[in-house]
């Protein structure tokens, strides 16, 4: 959750004519991350769980390319930058981790 609040207070700050595309496409693929693990964990079986572990991890890899699209285009610093995605490889960290465990359940 730490990366959602870092992603929305970082894009308070952009510009008001990418409050419809670049800043509402961020906020929805950072939500998602969340959203699809406790999706995938109310789910009665491993492979669902799965299913959503990978959708997560989809969504994390949209809100990286999104992230470095940001500082490319002047809207976040290199410092923000760099905060949010040290966030992010703990997440893939930690998403992979749920992965493997999970499949060796199968």
């Amino acid at each position: 959750m730490a990366l959602v609040s870092g992603i929305y207070e970082a894009t308070k700050f952009f510009p008001k004519e990418e409050q419809f595309g670049l800043t509402a496409q961020l906020r929805r693929a950072a939500v998602s991350i969340p959203s699809n693990i406790a999706e995938g964990s109310s789910r009665r079986a491993t492979k669902e769980f799965i299913r959503f572990i990978n959708i997560a991890n989809g969504s994390l890899a949209e809100t990286e390319t999104q992230l470095q699209l940001a500082n490319d285009l002047g809207f976040l610093e290199e410092d923000s930058l760099n905060l949010l995605l040290e966030k992010t490889d703990e997440i893939s960290r930690i998403l992979q981790g749920l992965y493997n465990s999970l499949n060796s359940r199968l």
